[in-house]
């Protein structure tokens, strides 16, 4: 298993882009609620612990895994969020209805990430056992919810940046090289 030896709620703050202008959004599944709802308190806590404003923190519920896809979507189009985190967790039971419902979704909110220009991080427990799920829901390896709000920090940044970058590299340049922003001393263009 990936996570045997690894807790998932360590990491390195230093190494993290400042988050506190960013803003969040976070779809949690109600099924599986004594799962989803620790999941959702990792990534809270670690959202809040890189000191993104409580305010900055859009959450909200849909009735189960498969649904996180048309929520996640909904919070894309409606909330000014920087990232969003989809939370749910399924558990193998006897039939194949496990292995639908873990498809669709994680084709689903890959889709949103192909779709949109907001990054959709997953954060679904697809395991075998309520066992595994408590474990990696604030149990024995961690948080992988404190995980989510990580790569969500990580991700809103990269876009943050790609973002500067295109329209820095759209400006228009002077005769010399040099790109004019605005007022002031044109900014050289170093390859």
């Amino acid at each position: 298993m990936a996570t045997i030896n690894k807790n998932l709620s360590v990491y390195d703050k230093s190494s993290l882009p400042n988050a506190k202008n960013f803003r969040f959004g976070i779809v949690v599944s109600e099924w599986n609620d004594n799962i989803t709802e620790g999941l959702y308190k990792g990534a809270e806590d670690a959202l809040l612990d890189n000191e993104v404003p409580a305010q900055n923190i859009i959450r909200w519920n849909v009735p189960g895994s498969f649904e996180l896809i048309y929520g996640c979507k909904k919070m894309l189009q409606t909330q000014k969020v920087d990232a969003v985190i989809a939370i749910g967790c399924v558990i193998q039971g006897q039939t194949k209805h496990f292995d639908f419902v873990c498809e669709g979704v994680t084709q689903g909110i890959k889709d949103l990430n192909v779709q949109t220009d907001i990054p959709v991080i997953f954060c679904v427990l697809t395991d075998n056992t309520m066992q595994q799920s408590i474990d990696r829901s604030g149990g024995i390896h961690g948080n992988k919810g404190t995980e989510a709000a990580i790569a969500a920090i990580k991700m809103a940044y990269i876009r943050e940046q790609a973002t500067l970058v295109h329209d820095f590299a759209n400006k228009n340049l002077l005769t010399s090289g040099a790109a004019q922003l605005g007022e002031g001393t044109p900014l050289e263009l170093k390859e």
